[in-house]
């Protein structure tokens, strides 16, 4: 089995480092889950810095300040500012859950891409996942949020 991230068509790829979607806007796909989110500028820079899942207390911190900048963006009518903290938040959950999974967060060998042991890594990211986790679905569930995605996806696809 190989990791999906192999034979990646980066040209195909929605997402691009050198757009500023605050300016091009129409250029910004919602995607499937995280898709972009360490990409979009200028919000990958503006949230990144409080990104931080090592222990539950860091994570409680991280996701409240990345769902109050959530918030933020919607107060300004800034869907993909919205959308990108979102992603931020569930990659928190995933990030966590993973290395929660595995010690070194790495899923696969490095010298022939076979699925490592599963069960080896820290308990203190499973509380970080679940924080994350929590966060994530209340930014997803919040009505003003749903009502944007719904409308972007109208009119950008």
């Amino acid at each position: 089995m190989r990791p999906s991230y192999l034979g990646f068509n980066k040209a195909s790829y929605p997402w691009k480092k050198d757009i500023d979607y605050r300016k091009h806007p129409e250029q910004y796909k919602v995607g499937k889950g995280e898709q972009g989110v360490l990409i979009c500028e200028p919000y990958k820079s503006e949230i990144l810095p409080y990104w931080r899942f090592k222990d539950r207390v860091i994570a409680e911190d991280s996701s409240e300040k990345i769902y109050q900048l959530f918030l933020n963006y919607l107060k300004k009518d800034d869907f993909i500012g919205a959308d990108m903290a979102r992603k931020f938040l569930q990659m928190g959950f995933t990030r966590a859950r993973r290395y929660a999974n595995y010690k070194s967060g790495k899923k696969y060998g490095s010298k022939n891409y076979n699925l490592l042991e599963k069960g080896t890594g820290d308990a203190e990211k499973v509380l970080s996942a679940g924080i994350f986790f929590d966060m994530w679905k209340k930014a997803e569930s919040h009505p003003d949020y749903a009502k944007k995605k719904f409308d972007w996806k109208e009119k950008y696809g």
